[in-house]
């Protein structure tokens, strides 16, 4: 049923934030960065954890459908169970390596699950808004790509508040979804690893460990259309 429109309900102020404010907005984005094993095991207070989630629930979402759900895990047992799920995938992943880079791969520390206290599962339900969405009548991922808005607003939440996030990819999602009981048609979008720590790098670490440079801004801005000699 459509919300009638509230006249009471006016614009508010767009103007620039102030200059501290924004600093910090722009410090939480840059010093942004996937944690892999450097967790500490004090569990999050549980007013933080809200302000984390109300941030992602914040995200902007294709026709206001608000697709996303956040399974929280704290339970060992469970997070074991992911634990050993992920293991066998990356062993998997492992194997698609060779040389030095399959080396590198090797040598990275993917401890999140079991080291930080706290596992978030954020999903996608397609069906949240009906069949028919506002905006996503001729883009069926837009809801997915909405999710991941959500996502990423409680990441730089959590960097502000000094907690460290790492996305875990590396499953297969029928392992996962008979974990926690998640419904066929319900797309698994992150499982995000989260707890304090009192170190980050610098740069990013896969960066750091020679995996990959981070590429140059001026070789992906283009002006008006693709460039022909990258078509």
């Amino acid at each position: 049923m459509l919300t009638k429109p509230n006249p009471e309900k006016g614009l508010a102020e767009a103007g620039p934030f102030a200059r501290d404010e924004l600093a910090a907005v722009y410090r939480a984005i840059h010093s942004r960065r996937d944690v892999r094993d450097q967790f500490l095991p004090t569990p999050l207070p549980d007013d933080l954890l809200q302000r984390l989630l109300e941030a992602a629930h914040a995200a902007p979402s294709v026709g206001f459908m608000q697709p996303w759900s956040f399974i929280l895990i704290r339970d060992e047992a469970t997070r074991q169970a992911a634990h050993e799920a992920f293991s066998r995938a990356n062993e998997e992943a492992a194997g698609l390596f060779s040389g030095e880079r399959g080396d590198i791969y090797r040598s990275l520390k993917l401890e999140g699950i079991r080291k930080a206290p706290l596992s978030i599962c954020i999903t996608c339900d397609p069906d949240r808004a009906g069949s028919v969405v506002l905006g996503r009548t001729h883009n069926p991922r837009m809801d997915v790509y909405s999710t991941v808005c959500a996502v990423q607003n409680l990441w730089l939440a959590a960097r502000a508040e000094g907690v460290g996030v790492g996305w875990v990819s590396i499953f297969h999602d029928a392992d996962i979804k008979a974990l926690l009981g998640i419904p066929e048609r319900v797309e698994i979008v992150a499982w995000l690893c989260l707890g304090y720590v009192d170190q980050l790098y610098s740069e990013p670490e896969l960066a750091l460990k020679g995996w990959r440079e981070r590429l140059r801004l001026a070789d992906l801005v283009h002006e008006g259309r693709w460039p022909q000699d990258k078509a």
